[in-house]
């Protein structure tokens, strides 16, 4: 679980509940809750993102969205030490010999990728496939960003329309002056609901999705270069050279001292 995103969270909420209270006390802050405005907002960003974005990729993208705070992060120095090993075995015992070693890789597509390379696929059918795979797996982190946008996007616009609501109600009760200033506060918290919707969930949630997508595909790029590697027959340590070009230089020492 991903506990910066958690704590960013948690630190957001806090800090404008104690901002609301320490201004206007604890009866100021039962001011900005209101029923009515979460309805307007949330129901109607839900129902545009719903509009936008067909229902089967909506499901679909729930899942990438939970990466957010669910995620399982891959160690790149494990990946390069795993390969080498591979590379050691293979070097050893032929590329067949990693065929059992196959078996017991967890990683779908690094199992995938050693299985093609015994099974002799040429490496441009290897470097193909595997793209491929990346491809359909990028396109699917970019429907959850998307979905995240958008909710960042129509959030305020909902905000406003619930505003120019609250503004009508208002303007309808002139006759009566001191309805008019609570009238007028509940109005503009819908506009607060939809920018704290906006910039407070969905698009940092969206950034972080991004930077997750990033790393997990570099990691990806990594493993394709280690298996036609391996299968090229470069020694372990030419491979371990290789890729380690695809960390930092601080990774790279930490690497080299285990």
């Amino acid at each position: 679980m991903d506990i910066a995103s958690l704590v960013g969270i948690i630190i957001g909420i806090i800090a404008l509940v104690f901002g609301v209270i320490s201004g206007a006390g604890l009866k100021g802050f039962i001011m900005f809750i209101d029923i009515p405005s979460a309805f307007i907002v949330f129901g109607g960003t839900l129902a545009a993102v719903l509009i936008v974005c067909p229902l089967e990729q909506f499901l679909t993208s729930i899942k990438v969205i939970t990466k957010v705070f669910l995620n399982k992060k891959v160690i790149p120095v494990e990946i390069i030490t795993q390969m080498i090993h591979f590379a050691t075995r293979a070097r050893r015992e032929g590329i067949l010999a990693l065929e059992e070693e196959a078996e017991n890789v967890k990683d779908t597509f690094l199992r995938q990728g050693i299985q093609l390379a015994v099974d002799g696929t040429a490496p441009e059918a290897i470097r193909e496939i595997l793209e491929n795979e990346i491809s359909a797996i990028e396109e699917r982190h970019k429907d959850g960003q998307n979905i995240l946008m958008a909710g960042g996007m129509y959030a305020p616009a909902f905000g406003m329309i619930g505003t120019l609501i609250g503004l009508i109600l208002m303007l309808a009760s002139l006759d009566n002056p001191d309805s008019i200033g609570p009238k007028m506060a509940v109005a503009l918290i819908t506009t607060l609901y939809g920018a704290l919707i906006a910039n407070l969930l969905c698009l940092p949630m969206a950034d972080k999705l991004k930077t997750r997508s990033k790393d997990e595909l570099m990691v990806k790029e990594l493993m394709i270069e280690g298996i036609l590697s391996i299968q090229s027959g470069d020694n372990p340590r030419l491979v371990e050279q290789k890729l380690n070009a695809f960390l930092s230089p601080k990774h790279r020492n930490e690497n080299s001292n285990q």
